[in-house]
């Protein structure tokens, strides 16, 4: 009998502005098979070293409900990741005011007020259905996140007077985008 080898996750490439996957709103996912389970690992591995405390599966240009994260890992340095395949929002209250960047918008940070508190409803990696709350930074996380998968990047979340600083450089990034729609940065692995 042949020893299964372990697979090296890989480096995927983020998706940056202007990347039409990322104005996509993304499907479920209906299938928990192996090539679930290894492009979630993949996003992950991409995750840690892209230092980032979540990515969604359309920010590698996979227009699917999945995102990953691990909120506590900068303060901790443990790894704790969490697995949020067809996510809703089933309840959310308050305000939180945080402030967001996203590898998907590289350099740029502004604060951005969500719920405080929300509560989600998410299946795992085996398709097995969980029900988590969170509050305050783990929820700007998951909020944040989910909103990827509805197409929105948190700079739609700003006011026009919010946005007119950010402009030039939301631009800058944009104007790498091809002919496709593909916006792609590649990163030395």
């Amino acid at each position: 009998m042949k020893k299964k080898t372990k697979r090296n996750p890989k480096l995927l490439d983020i998706r940056m502005i202007g990347d039409k996957v990322l104005n996509l709103v993304a499907e479920p996912v209906t299938e928990f098979n192996q090539d679930l389970r290894e492009f979630v690992e993949d996003m992950l591995h991409t995750m840690y070293i892209k230092d980032g405390a979540g990515l969604a599966a359309p920010q590698v240009g996979v227009s699917k409900r999945i995102f990953v994260v691990d909120p506590m890992y900068f303060e901790t340095k443990k790894k704790n990741p969490l697995v949020f395949i067809n996510p809703e929002i089933l309840e959310s209250e308050g305000v939180y005011t945080y402030q967001e960047g996203c590898l998907s918008l590289p350099g740029i940070y502004e604060d951005v007020k969500r719920a405080n508190k929300v509560v989600m409803k998410a299946q795992n990696i085996e398709g097995k259905e969980f029900v988590i709350e969170a509050e305050e930074y783990f929820g700007v996380v998951l909020q944040h996140e989910n909103d990827h998968l509805d197409g929105i990047l948190f700079t739609q979340r700003l006011s026009k007077l919010k946005l007119i600083p950010l402009k030039k450089k939301i631009r800058q990034i944009e104007s790498t985008t091809d002919s496709d729609g593909n916006n792609i940065r590649v990163y030395d692995q």
